[in-house]
């Protein structure tokens, strides 16, 4: 996990408008996230247990984890899921279920960039960070 620790801003976001219609965004909410550059902040606390918190203008999201447990969350959009984070070749894979439905978000670092592809069936979105001091 150690290469995922730190700040990382968001500068680069292909197809995230067709990812955020699959997994059930409304209108409004899918504009504010175009127009929104998150920032996404790794740390781990005590007792191994990570954060992953991400902050915008509009919203501030935090999840706190242990790699292969499962924990609820509400999502950026409101949804109230069930996650488990796993470590596999160096990507930390995130599998979100709600109301019979699963999205998949694969992170990993890629040439010092944080690269998460977020998918939903045939909408896949790639998301890029690079590292803030």
């Amino acid at each position: 996990m150690e290469q995922f620790m730190g700040k990382w801003k968001l500068t680069k976001s292909e197809n995230f408008e067709e990812y955020m219609k699959a997994i059930g965004v409304g209108f409004a909410s899918r504009q504010m996230a175009n127009l929104a550059k998150p920032s996404l902040v790794f740390s781990e606390g005590d007792g191994g247990l990570i954060s992953m918190k991400s902050t915008t203008t509009f919203k501030t999201v935090e999840i706190k984890f242990r790699l292969g447990e499962e924990f609820g969350e509400i999502t950026a959009d409101d949804r109230q899921a069930k996650s488990t984070m796993s470590l596999l070749n160096g990507k930390l894979i995130q599998s979100q279920t709600w109301e019979g439905k699963t999205t998949t978000i694969e992170r990993e670092i890629q040439d010092g960039k944080l690269i998460a592809k977020c998918i939903m069936g045939d909408a896949v979105s790639l998301r890029t960070y690079e590292r803030e001091d």
